[in-house]
């Protein structure tokens, strides 16, 4: 079993939120981070890594690079107690302090190089393709649409979408907007369809390539790319003694501190809960539950701006007092996807190119 002195931190999760927290804390406890993939990710560079040989590289980063004082423990989490973390490897991983931060189930390699020709395999698809179905229509399905027809304005794209709008999670006038753009640059959205993905993924080994919407409609494409929510990844807590917590949708209940169960050492963060949970985490008192422990900082949602890219130059966003598309909200946002930014909050050099031209000008 892997113990030392001390307070211990073990994070199980490896995505933005586990890793900024790791990176954050390594300085001042003995942090473990439990991650089945070898390398941390930048969830909103994924599109451009797609599109962009440039990006890929710096996108896909080893937990070894900016855990220099953090033990990294490739595996993924298969059980849980009250002080020690099972994992697929066969270790058990004691801990004084737990946050789970495992995020949504994905299909990733472990290696970071099978991973990036993933990106290189998902490029030439695209750019072999003539036309391309993507499926689902929230932000991720918007800016990839975007992305291809703005690089390719010669490839026929479509867009299917379950539901009666386009990006669920803003207003109904930036639906609007994003649906008046995307037909104005020749892509066909389809609302209120689905596709058997089942028969998607059939259809893509076929010579006609054609898919089938609920509607009946047919769409026919070179490739496709599924672009719909994914499930919750806390299945392996459902049999531990954290399984109460856990609800129908797979989300576990936290508290104002982000504890699950009220518990004071174990909490659980998602993505856009990064920069709270790591405060929480750190300030989790002295591990000895004595009136000396720490007070704990409280987690309060804020609903920020919404900003969703389409291309190089759009973008679409959502303030609090308007919501506008088109070249100004494309200029405040940094062309790179947020990559350099990213890569300075994790301690690691942004790369000369696009220091110099992080922002359009």
């Amino acid at each position: 079993m892997l113990r030392c002195d001390g307070d211990r931190v073990v994070i199980v999760g490896g995505g933005i939120a586990g890793a900024l927290l790791a990176k954050t804390l390594q300085n001042h406890a003995d942090v473990v981070l439990i991650d089945p993939k070898e390398y941390f990710e930048i969830p909103w560079a994924n599109l451009r890594a797609k599109m962009d040989p440039a990006a890929v590289a710096r996108t896909v980063i080893p937990h070894s690079e900016y855990l220099t004082q953090a033990k990294v423990v490739t595996a993924a989490a298969v059980g849980v107690d009250d002080s020690v973390v099972l994992t697929s490897a066969g270790g058990a991983v004691g801990y004084d302090f737990l946050v789970v931060a495992t995020g949504r189930e994905c299909s990733r390699p472990q290696k970071r190089e099978d991973r990036l020709q993933m990106f290189e395999h998902d490029k030439a698809r695209i750019a072999s393709a003539g036309s391309v179905l993507v499926v689902g229509g929230g932000p991720i399905g918007v800016e990839l649409a975007a992305e291809i027809v703005m690089a390719s304005p010669e490839k026929r794209v479509t867009l299917v979408h379950g539901g009666p709008r386009l990006l669920m999670v803003m207003g109904e006038k930036a639906s609007a907007k994003a649906l008046e753009w995307l037909r104005s640059k020749n892509v066909t959205v389809l609302l209120d369809q689905t596709v058997d993905l089942a028969a998607a993924a059939a259809g893509a080994n076929t010579d006609d390539k054609v898919f089938t919407t609920s509607a009946g409609e047919t769409v026919a494409a070179d490739c496709h790319f599924v672009c719909t929510g994914r499930p919750v990844a806390s299945g392996w807590l459902r049999e531990s003694f954290l399984g109460e917590h856990v609800g129908g949708d797979g989300k576990v209940a936290v508290d104002e501190h982000l504890r699950v169960g009220g518990l004071r050492n174990v909490f659980a963060i998602e993505r856009h809960h990064g920069r709270a949970g790591g405060e929480a985490g750190a300030g989790g008192g002295d591990g000895g539950g004595s009136s000396k422990e720490r007070k704990l900082h409280r987690y309060k949602a804020s609903k920020a701006a919404i900003t969703v890219t389409l291309g190089r130059r759009d973008a679409l966003a959502e303030l609090p007092f308007m919501t506008v598309i088109g070249h100004l909200p494309g200029v405040i946002k940094p062309r790179d996807y947020f990559i350099a930014r990213t890569r300075r909050m994790m301690g690691l050099r942004t790369g000369a190119r696009y220091d110099q031209s992080m922002f359009r000008i």
